[in-house]
C-alpha cells in the first residue's frame, strides 16, 4: 500500500456507544489504520444504541487525529432502527447517509455490523471498495447468533418462527431475496475464523469469503508497574456478558466442592441475577461486575486460566486472544471457532462435559509445570497470529485486492 487511503467504517455500535466485543475489534482496527497513516470515518447509529440501552449516555473519548466519528441521531428515536430492521433500508437517516458515502471521497468503504444503522440497503451507497467484515452470523440469522428458539444451536432455518420466538418481527425482505441482490454490490466478505466461513457456507451463503481474525493492539499499556494483588486465593477468570449462550450456568457447580481454587466473574448481563442465585453463598464465586481495562489486565495475569464455555457459534473468541496476550491459558468448550484458535495456539485445553471441565481445572491448579507450558505457548502463539503487526498487514493485502475488484467492477457498470 504507497498511499494513505480514506476509509469508511459503517457499524450500527461503537464505543462507548457499543454492547458486546466487536465493536471493541472494529475500534481498534481503526486506529490501528489511523496508526498507519491512514484517514477514517466512522459512522454509526446513536437511535439504535437508545433502542437497546436504558440509563444516561456514556461520556465520549477524547478526539483522535485522523479519526472521525460520524455519530447517526435521526430526531425520531427508535422508530429509525425499527424501520431499517423492517425494511432492510435505512429511512431517516438514508438521506445523510448517501450524502456522508458520496461526499466523503472514500477508497474503502468497511461495513460492520450493519443491521440497524441501515442493513443491506447501504450496499449500494458510494463508489469505493467495499468490504463486509461478518463479526456475527447477520448474512444468515437474522438473529445474528445462531441461536435457535433462544435454546438450542441451529442445526437448520427455521426463521420466522425462531425470530417470532425471540419476540422481533420477521423480516420479510429476507424472502424476497433482497439481501443476497444487495452482495452484488460488496468486492469482498470477510470472515473471522474459518468455522465461521463455513457456517455460511452452510447456511446457503455462497459468496467467496477470505478469513481474517480479530487482533489485539501491540502497544500493552499495562506492561509497566507493579503487579497488583488481585485477589488472596487462586483463582480462574471468566470474563463475557451475562448471557444464557455464554455457559457460565455449566461452571458456576463445579465450584460447590473447594477445588482449592476460586471462580472470579467479570461482565454484567441480563443472566447476572440467575447465575448470581445459582452461586448462592459459595464463597468461592466471587462477581466483579464491569471491570476496567486496566484493572481487567491484572485479573488475567493473575489468573490460573481463562473459562470460556460459551454454548453457541461465536464467529471468533476476543477473550481469549487476550488471556494469550497476557501469558495466560485458556479452557475452552470443544465448540464452534474455538478448536480452531486452540490448535493453533496449543496454549489451551478443550472440554465437552462437566467432567472433562472438572479435570482440567485440577490440572491447571495442581500441575505448574503444564501451566507455564501452555502460558507459554499461549503468548508466542499471540504475537505469531493475533498481534496487530501479523493482523494489519493481512487486513491491507486484502484492501488492496478489493481495490482491483471494485475497479473492474465499476468499469463493467
Amino acid at each position: 500500500m504507497t498511499r494513505p487511503l480514506r476509509f469508511a467504517f459503517v457499524t450500527t455500535f461503537y464505543p462507548p456507544y457499543h454492547f458486546g466485543g466487536d465493536a471493541i475489534g472494529v475500534e481498534r482496527l481503526a486506529h490501528a489504520l489511523v496508526r498507519r497513516g491512514h484517514h477514517v470515518t466512522v459512522i454509526h447509529d446513536i437511535d439504535a444504541y437508545q433502542a437497546l440501552h436504558r440509563g444516561p449516555l456514556p461520556q465520549e473519548p477524547p478526539a483522535i487525529p485522523g479519526l472521525d466519528v460520524v455519530r447517526l441521531r435521526s430526531g425520531w428515536g427508535m422508530l429509525s432502527p425499527l424501520l431499517t430492521q423492517q425494511l432492510g433500508r435505512p429511512v431517516l437517516t438514508g438521506g445523510r447517509l448517501k450524502r456522508l458515502m458520496a461526499e466523503g471521497r472514500f477508497d474503502v468503504i468497511n461495513y460492520h455490523n450493519v443491521s440497524l444503522v441501515g442493513g443491506p440497503g447501504l450496499f449500494r451507497y458510494g463508489n469505493a471498495a467495499k468490504i463486509y467484515m461478518a463479526h456475527e452470523h447477520w448474512l444468515v440469522c437474522p438473529t445474528h447468533v445462531l441461536w435457535r428458539f433462544g435454546r438450542e444451536q441451529c442445526p437448520a432455518r427455521a426463521c420466522i418462527r425462531c425470530q417470532l420466538s425471540y419476540r422481533r418481527p420477521p423480516q420479510w425482505w429476507r424472502q424476497m431475496g433482497t439481501l443476497e441482490r444487495s452482495f452484488e454490490y460488496v468486492d469482498t466478505f470477510i470472515a473471522m475464523s474459518e468455522f465461521s466461513r463455513q457456517k455460511h457456507l452452510e447456511f446457503g451463503f455462497s459468496r467467496p469469503m477470505k478469513v481474517l481474525p480479530y487482533f489485539l493492539p501491540d502497544i500493552d499499556l499495562n506492561s509497566s508497574g507493579e503487579e497488583a494483588k488481585t485477589h488472596s486465593r487462586p483463582y480462574f477468570l471468566f470474563v463475557g456478558r451475562l448471557e444464557e449462550i455464554k455457559g457460565l450456568q455449566d461452571v458456576i457447580p463445579l465450584f460447590r466442592n473447594d477445588l482449592g481454587a476460586d471462580l472470579l466473574v467479570a461482565g454484567e448481563g441480563t443472566y447476572g441475577e440467575p447465575l448470581r442465585r445459582m452461586a448462592g453463598e459459595m464463597p468461592s464465586v466471587r462477581f466483579l461486575g464491569r471491570v476496567n481495562p486496566e484493572e481487567l489486565s491484572r485479573y488475567y495475569r493473575g489468573a490460573l486460566a481463562l473459562i470460556v464455555p460459551s454454548v453457541c457459534f461465536e464467529t471468533f473468541g476476543i477473550i481469549l486472544i487476550e488471556a494469550f496476550r497476557q501469558g495466560v491459558p485458556v479452557i475452552a468448550r470443544r465448540v464452534g471457532p474455538f478448536p480452531e484458535i486452540v490448535e493453533r495456539a496449543g496454549g489451551a485445553e478443550l472440554f465437552e462435559t462437566p467432567a472433562e471441565l472438572q479435570a482440567a481445572l485440577l490440572r491447571l491448579k495442581d500441575d505448574p509445570v503444564h501451566r507455564a507450558r501452555l502460558a507459554s505457548l499461549a503468548r508466542s502463539a499471540f504475537l505469531e497470529h493475533w498481534s496487530e503487526e501479523a493482523v494489519i498487514p493481512k487486513y491491507l493485502e486484502i484492501v488492496a485486492q478489493a481495490l482491483s475488484r471494485s475497479k473492474r467492477r465499476m468499469e463493467d457498470a
